[in-house]
């Protein structure tokens, strides 16, 4: 599982560095430039999401040791 969420993790990021790359920045919502905006936004969530996880598992774990 942790293995998992680092190649996640990886994927988003890279696929934030490769869409920023095709950012326009004199007209940020036209056409392909769009497209970028949108799954940089969804990458940056998804990589959010799997640091909450992250976190979640070592609160688990903490919980479980002190048991």
């Amino acid at each position: 599982m942790k293995l998992f969420r680092i190649i996640l993790t990886l994927i988003a990021i890279a696929l934030i560095i490769y869409n920023a790359t095709k950012l326009n920045f004199n007209a940020l919502l036209d056409g392909e430039s769009m497209y970028a905006v949108i799954t940089i936004l969804a990458a940056i969530c998804a990589v959010m999401i799997l640091q909450i996880l992250r976190i979640s598992k070592r609160i688990e774990k903490l919980h479980k040791t002190r048991k």
